[in-house]
């Protein structure tokens, strides 16, 4: 497994993030048992750092995974949507208590837009600095899907961006791929830690794994990439990928015949919850039932936390 200084946090992390989010209640939907045993062989393979949110879910799933590694080698990310200073206080402190560790390695604002949502969020981003001040954390950071975020996080300085981008550009809401390609490369620059998302499309590349791979892992700027992992075989595929350059004949064929997809129960009523916290603007209302722009859909699985039916799956 290769490994990586993540920007100037001091954090060497393998390449190969794992991206708990695919095992989580909003997708998989994996028993804690089920997904800890993907995580410790994940451990065992080489892989030390994992990306985790909030809203995922997955804190028991990472502990168990943790308690049957049972090393405290572990680099852990989490991410909220906390915009004043004690939401974020207790967004930590429930990540602590959840994952049973003193400190998190890195926490993060969870998508932030551009200079805008950052201004309110900035009570939020107070108080993760001052607990990285306390050594509560180690890092603070942003996720994003705007090319303007990046721009943002970086005029910030902050110490890690989590953004979106793939060999397509697909999902990226305010430019092109080259235009984020720009705006990472002057924050890698300026030392700022970069770890990918969605090197993928969300899943809608699958069939394309190897060529998207291959994009991501030549970014000079790119110090990891996070990869949503579902079971062994997934992890193996993706190590060996990592490590050679290429997966096996047979990984391919198991990768390209995973198929996934977002599925509306007929229950759905209409509510919007979904479209104003999807944010690709893949979710509209017609008709009084959720219908998703495919085009536009990243298979991320966000939608459905706000499901008050649970109407939507990811299959």
């Amino acid at each position: 497994m290769m490994y990586h200084e993540l920007g100037k946090t001091g954090l060497v992390v393998s390449r190969l993030c794992f991206g708990s989010l695919t095992m989580g209640p909003l997708q998989a939907g994996f028993d804690p048992a089920e997904a800890g045993e993907i995580l410790a062989f994940a451990f065992e393979k080489g892989i030390n750092f994992v990306d985790m949110a909030q809203l995922y879910g997955v804190y028991p799933y990472v502990r168990e995974g943790l308690r049957r590694w049972g090393r405290d080698n572990i680099i852990l990310v989490s991410k909220t949507y906390a915009y004043e200073r004690q939401m974020a206080l207790d967004a930590v402190e429930e990540a602590r208590r959840a994952l049973d560790r003193d400190v998190i390695d890195v926490f993060m604002l969870h998508e932030q837009e551009s200079e805008h949502t950052f201004r309110g969020h900035m009570p939020a981003l107070e108080a993760l600095y001052d607990l990285k001040a306390k050594g509560v954390l180690r890092a603070v950071g942003a996720s994003t899907h705007h090319v303007a975020g990046v721009r943002a996080a970086t005029a910030l300085g902050l110490d890690v961006i989590h953004p979106l981008i793939n060999v397509e550009g697909w999902g990226i809401v305010d430019g092109t791929r080259e235009e984020m390609e720009d705006a990472v490369r002057d924050a890698y620059a300026k030392g700022i830690g970069v770890y990918i998302m969605k090197a993928f499309g969300g899943g809608n590349l699958h069939r394309r794994s190897g060529e998207c791979l291959r994009y991501v892992l030549s970014l000079p700027f790119a110090d990891a990439v996070a990869v949503g992992m579902q079971s062994t075989d997934e992890v193996e595929a993706n190590v060996h990928f990592f490590e050679t350059g290429s997966y096996t004949p047979e990984q391919e064929a198991r990768l390209k015949a995973k198929k996934r997809r977002i599925h509306v129960e007929d229950w759905c009523i209409g509510c919007g919850n979904c479209t104003q916290h999807c944010p690709q603007g893949a979710a509209s209302v017609v008709e009084g039932r959720m219908q998703v722009d495919r085009e536009k859909c990243v298979l991320c699985g966000y939608c459905s936390a706000f499901c008050d039916m649970y109407a939507i799956k990811m299959l």
